[in-house]
């Protein structure tokens, strides 16, 4: 099993999975999600999979690893079929272990049919859910959330009249975050129909788009990025509560669950989701420019150099050079491997954690005063190294400024933030313990306001929870949402 080392451990909140899907009769299908999963491989580097459906038959290959080590030609040319969904996983509720995989494989008795489903979020109400399956006899493989709701399915499918009030059911008694693809072999005994469904969460915390690739034939993906690449279109997000069914007969949409306050998690526009994709009508990009303007105005610093944090913290460092009048740099390489190393450094490594994961331009930044755009602070280990590193390389000054206001707060909703002791910004008295924590001449984040108005969207559509502390959706005190909650026998 690998976990990666806390050297290796990305300064910024992990964001848990990306969920694709397509139907696409007559095309190599799993070729196509194999390559809308590698568009998505910043969702999740832990596991991948792909299941695929067609002539009456669910077949399923995952693996531990990214998506191009878990699949090859061989593995691919087994997984014929009309439709497909993949998963990339980083691990949110359940451990990283092969168990834990996905897309998940579930029968639905009731239906005489199989179910597989992929799952992007985390429900808060899982170990009530969990005791729920358990006192109904049903046997759970894994320790994720998301078995919970393919199994829950299948048991409502015992008494539900149609496969969708089964779905319906299973849905309503989940709290939380969940954006779904799932692929059925048919809708009963008399039906052997594969077919293709999507379902988004009533608060709509997770993304989930529709794309269309021509008559017939459609993609849903976690984000606009994925569909580029297999020459899709994007039509529109899937809205809070529905279900999408795509089959032979065209694509169907349903009204599945009431829609509630929408909650769309802000840090998509700040870090999780890729620059290139669109969010509910924000290209990314675009919104992270203008983080980085806003930034300049709230937090300017007499500076030579704007250099980001690689990687997603060069579309703001942009933003922040054009608004301040300072030229735009590259102070850090990131070695874009290190997330994936086997080989755990020895404490005299671990201590110079930064110098594994980046590598400094000592003639760009030797004698320069510099401003450093990242996104985000979380436990502040990282960014400490990193301003050390700069300071090592001859940096004259070192100016920290983020693209978010303080991250004071544990995510329950698919985010690895669950313990709010780690939070620097949660446990320092003032602001400037944070700068003195991380060596930085000056720190500076972006408000509340000024991230919002960069996003462009009305503030009372976002999840800002993991910011303010304002849950969206109720969280129990006795859950706090660890990430091995279901880790210990039911």
């Amino acid at each position: 099993m690998h976990r990666p080392c806390s050297a290796s451990r990305h300064e910024a909140p992990r964001e848990s999975c990306g969920v694709f899907g397509v139907f696409s009769p007559g095309e190599d299908v799993a070729r196509m999600a194999y390559f809308g999963l590698i568009q998505l491989q910043h969702r999740g580097e832990e596991s991948a999979g792909i299941a695929v459906t067609g002539g009456g038959k669910l077949k399923l290959h995952r693996g531990m690893g990214l998506v191009m080590q878990v699949f090859d030609e061989d593995t691919l040319a087994l997984l014929g079929g009309d439709a497909a969904i993949g998963h990339n996983r980083y691990s949110t509720m359940g451990g990283s272990h092969p168990a834990n995989a996905q897309p998940l494989l579930t029968p639905v008795p009731g239906f005489g049919a199989n179910l597989a489903l992929g799952h992007n979020g985390s429900l808060v109400n899982a170990p009530e859910l969990r005791q729920r399956l358990n006192a109904a006899g049903i046997h759970l493989e894994s320790t994720t959330d998301s078995e919970i709701i393919a199994k829950l399915i299948a048991l409502e499918a015992d008494t539900a009249p149609t496969f969708q009030d089964a779905i319906r059911a299973a849905a309503s008694a989940c709290q939380g975050s969940y954006s779904l693809t799932m692929l059925t072999d048919g809708l009963g005994p008399g039906d052997r129909e594969g077919r293709l469904l999507a379902l988004r969460d009533p608060w709509g915390v997770r993304p989930l788009c529709i794309g269309e690739l021509d008559a017939g034939r459609c993609v849903i993906a976690s984000e606009s990025c994925a569909l580029p690449v297999l020459g899709a279109r994007l039509v529109r997000e899937v809205e809070r509560g529905e279900l999408v069914i795509v089959g032979r007969d065209g694509l169907r949409s349903v009204q599945l669950l009431e829609p509630q306050r929408p909650a769309l998690c802000v840090f998509e526009f700040i870090y999780f989701a890729r620059p290139d994709s669109v969010i509910a009508g924000v290209l990314l990009h675009q919104a992270r420019r203008r983080m980085g303007h806003a930034l300049a105005a709230e937090h300017p610093a007499a500076a030579d150099l704007a250099i980001p944090v690689p990687e997603t913290g060069w579309p703001a460092a942009i933003g922040y050079a054009e608004a301040a009048g300072i030229p735009l740099g590259q102070g850090l390489i990131r070695n874009r491997y290190i997330g994936r190393t086997f080989i755990q450094p020895d404490q005299r490594m671990r201590e110079q954690g930064a110098r594994l994961k980046y590598a400094s331009l000592h003639q760009e930044v030797e004698g320069k005063r510099l401003v450093v755009i990242d996104d985000t602070i979380i436990r502040g280990t990282t960014k400490a190294q990193t301003v050390g590193l700069l300071r090592d390389a001859g940096a004259a000054e070192v100016h920290v400024r983020i693209t978010a206001p303080p991250y004071r707060y544990p995510c329950f909703y698919g985010v690895d933030t669950s313990a709010r002791g780690t939070l620097i910004a949660a446990r320092a008295s003032c602001l400037d313990d944070i700068r003195r924590e991380i060596g930085a001449d000056s720190l500076g984040y972006l408000s509340a306001d000024g991230l919002v108005r960069a996003v462009g969207l009305p503030r009372e559509s976002l999840c800002m929870a993991c910011l303010e502390g304002e849950y969206p959706i109720e969280v129990s005190d006795e859950l706090l949402a660890q990430k091995t909650a279901l880790e210990q026998p039911g």
